[in-house]
């Protein structure tokens, strides 16, 4: 080759060389800058799910977000509840294709439709989640932290129902692996939310002082600092209301409901049909003296309904659906249920007559939430009350049933009330308490102040002859606090009971304050609930008064009895 066709050779090469020399650094820089642009985008993600127990599956709940340089702590949250959403529908859409034999089991045929009904409701709440978060702008999360517990308290709930509803171990395990994701996405939001305050300062959201103000004064509200002692929940003219049903004067109601035909209804069903969807204020619904035996079922579309009697013993709604003989999912056999928001339930019996031998057998669930039930009797034997979900209060009740009779995951306030145990079927044991809490971000559980709990006249002579206990951990942070109560002779030393093959009392929330009475006595207490029980000090007893519990509630002058502090 001549001298001239070398150098040109040279030269391209040289060329050649340049070029990929070239293409190298400058690949190289590129995947510096899209390293660095990830790290960067990623260093708020790992802050906002340090919290989380799943944490891969929290930062791909929010990684489309985080590519957006400007996106705030309130898109994480917004994003980590609509992933939430969208698992929550696929798990619906998923259990529906569940396949159970409705002639050959209809007990799990009905479990699946109601598993679905339940993720509905579920899907509710964490819409109601997503709009509270919409409205509010990120310096202002902290200030909504427990009205988004209260709501994913619920979420988590009804989730955990569904299972619990299925018997058999094969569809169980079949709706817990359908559950997973949803399950983990929502233990990662409640612990996001309980987590609030300490992700917005790591993620440097500065809070005016203004909001700060604002705070401040609502937790002056929260622990108090108000005038009529009545719920904050409760409008003045509902706490006239309140006023005027004790004193049956000024009082008109909507509707009337007598089984003589004196009134505009013979049953409470039809005076709830006959009442408008989503009617605007207080609709107060009277039911005179008498046996009506129904279901009762308040729907979301009659919130802030009033019921009231004439008293215990004369206004009675009684029924005896069960889970043992009828075959009935235990939150169906309720006698009187209510899923509305801001019910006040008064005056009245509410029973069920199912007996020992019907096993589950509830006379009252609540679902929804700010719910008030005074003066009223709550009877049955297995499961009585079943505080399922949200926040509710309870006044001058007389409570009375054998197993598990006081239940729920829902945050339950009960005071100044008598908790009657009867007498069980043979060889069971009396068990007060069961409550359902197994998230320790929630601010969920069953506290029960200034009551009693004393032997009912079918148990009195034998009183002794069966084993009676305070309660038992259904769930791994079932939560129970019992403050100022008189407790009888016939409650066991060792006071609580462990739930059977499970390791709950390890990990429950177990506290007595200041009981009274021949049952009150601790020194004999069971050594195995050591890790999750104690003899509360009256600053850690004052976590768990009304205010506190279940939100700005409790003041200081009531024509009902209630006690704001302890």
């Amino acid at each position: 080759m001549k001298m001239g066709g070398k150098i040109a050779v040279s030269v391209v090469s040289l060329l050649l060389v340049v070029g990929i020399v070239i293409g190298l650094v400058l690949n190289n820089h590129q995947q510096k800058k899209e390293q660095t642009t990830t790290s960067t985008s990623m260093k708020p993600v790992t802050l906002f799910c340090e919290p989380t127990t799943f944490k891969d599956l929290c930062a791909t709940s929010i990684g489309e977000v985080a590519k957006n340089g400007s996106a705030n702590g309130k898109d994480f949250l917004l994003a980590a509840f609509k992933a939430t959403m969208v698992e929550l529908e696929s798990t619906k859409q998923k259990a529906g294709t569940v396949q159970v034999d409705k002639s050959q089991d209809l007990y799990h045929y009905k479990s699946v439709q109601l598993c679905q009904k339940l993720v509905d409701y579920a899907l509710d709440a964490l819409n109601e989640s997503i709009a509270m978060i919409g409205d509010n702008d990120v310096q202002s999360l902290s200030d909504i932290v427990d009205e988004l517990l209260n709501f994913l308290g619920g979420v988590n709930a009804f989730q955990t129902t569904c299972v619990d509803n299925f018997d058999n171990a094969e569809l169980k395990k079949q709706i817990q692996d359908i559950m997973t994701n949803s399950n983990q996405l929502t233990d990662n939001v409640i612990n996001i939310v309980a987590d609030m305050s300490k992700i917005l300062k790591s993620l440097d959201v500065s809070i005016p002082d203004s909001i700060k103000s604002n705070s401040q004064r609502h937790l002056l509200a929260v622990h108090g600092e108000a005038n009529d002692g009545y719920p904050s929940w409760f409008p003045a003219a509902d706490r006239e209301l309140l006023r005027n049903v004790g004193r049956r004067r000024g009082l008109l109601p909507n509707a009337v409901v007598a089984k003589d035909g004196s009134g505009q209804f013979r049953t409470i069903t039809d005076a709830l049909n006959a009442m408008p969807d989503y009617y605007r204020g207080r609709y107060t619904i009277y039911v005179k003296a008498g046996i009506y035996d129904e279901k009762v079922f308040i729907d979301s579309s009659k919130n802030f309904t009033v019921i009231y009697g004439d008293g215990p013993g004369r206004t009675i709604v009684t029924g005896s659906d069960n889970k043992f003989i009828r075959n009935t999912q235990t939150m169906d056999t309720a006698t009187f249920a209510t899923i509305a928001k801001g019910v006040i339930i008064k005056s009245m019996t509410i029973r069920n007559t199912a007996g020992p031998e019907g096993h589950q057998a509830v006379a009252l669930r609540v679902q929804g939430d700010m719910t008030a039930v005074f003066d009223c009797s709550l009877e049955g034997y297995q499961d009585t009350l079943y505080y399922h979900t949200y926040r509710q209060f309870y006044s001058n009740c007389a409570i009375s049933g054998t197993v598990d009779f006081i239940f729920g995951e829902g945050a339950a306030m009960i005071q100044t009330s008598t908790l009657i145990v009867r007498k069980p079927a043979p060889g069971q044991a009396n068990i007060v308490t069961a409550d359902g809490n197994e998230k320790k971000g929630l601010k969920v559980g069953l506290v029960i102040q200034n009551s009693k709990i004393v032997p009912g006249l079918d148990l009195m002579e034998d009183r002794f002859a069966f084993k009676t206990y305070l309660g038992r951990p259904w769930k791994n942070v079932s939560t129970t606090m019992l403050l100022k109560c008189e407790l009888g002779d016939f409650i066991r030393p060792e006071g609580w009971l462990q739930w059977k093959g499970s390791f709950h009392h390890d990990t429950c929330n177990y506290g007595e304050f200041a009981n009274v009475g021949p049952g009150a006595g601790t020194d004999h207490r069971d050594p195995t609930f050591k890790r999750c029980w104690r003899v509360l000090s009256p600053r850690e007893a004052n976590r768990y008064t009304v205010a506190r519990h279940i939100g700005d509630l409790w003041l200081k002058k009531s024509h009902i009895p209630f006690i704001a502090g302890l």
